[in-house]
């Protein structure tokens, strides 16, 4: 059984039909990518998984249960983490404050400070930042935090919604790294990109989404050599 199966998923913005049968599944410790251009569905995705969205038909089963029509906080709370575009991290709080904030139905501080510690070890760069405002960092700074507070509430599925967006490519390069890394610790990782090459390099397999729909989907290295694919994606 796969840990994460979305089913015939429909998704609408009041008229806008978003999501048109959407069917896609995530195993155990995989990386599965979701590549496609702006507009495409790819966030949209992830926040209908979350409960963001409401899906209008379709079931999303997670780790064994209908998620469907569950709560955003409830489905965080299920071991989803969903990392969203743009980084949306706290701004006039510290480095600190933000990952505390990652663990959010955390009581026990010392589960909170070994998550902290946790983060560091992945994000060095972070302990160095500690106490200065998330909003005075750099965008990759700001993106390791934004993952690195997706990470405390050790979630069975990290959904990153593109995080290599604005930043230089030296720092593309260490955020799918730390991608890399983390799914090799067993981490399962939905990734949604517009970086198709980079997305592909580092996952297992692969979707690509056009208006709402899957008209791809293969193992990430059958996709990279795929003609459609690098005409569209990797040109």
């Amino acid at each position: 059984m796969a840990l994460l199966e979305l089913h015939n998923i429909h998704t609408y913005y009041g008229g806008i039909h978003a999501l048109k049968g959407l069917t896609i599944s995530v195993e155990q410790g995989e990386v599965v990518t979701l590549i496609g251009s702006n507009g495409a569905g790819k966030s949209t995705t992830l926040k209908t998984i979350c409960g963001q969205t409401r899906a209008r038909e379709g079931k999303i089963i997670f780790d064994g249960k209908d998620i469907t029509a569950q709560r955003t906080h409830d489905v965080a709370l299920m071991g989803i983490a969903h990392v969203p575009e743009g980084r949306r991290i706290f701004p006039k709080l510290t480095v600190r404050e933000n990952l505390e904030m990652g663990a959010f139905s955390v009581t026990d501080k010392k589960v909170i400070d070994e998550g902290v510690e946790r983060a560091f070890a992945y994000f060095p760069r972070l302990k160095e930042r500690i106490n200065q405002k998330g909003g005075t960092m750099s965008g990759g700074e700001q993106q390791m935090l934004a993952i690195a507070r997706g990470l405390m509430m050790k979630p069975k599925i990290l959904m990153l919604d593109e995080p290599s967006m604005g930043l230089a490519p030296i720092l593309v390069e260490q955020i799918f790294d730390i991608v890399t890394e983390l799914n090799k610790e067993g981490m399962t990782i939905l990734l949604v990109e517009q970086n198709a090459n980079q997305a592909l390099s580092v996952a297992h397999r692969g979707y690509v989404i056009q208006t709402g729909e899957i008209i791809l989907k293969d193992d990430a290295q059958t996709l990279l050599a795929n003609p459609q694919v690098r005409e569209a994606y990797l040109a």
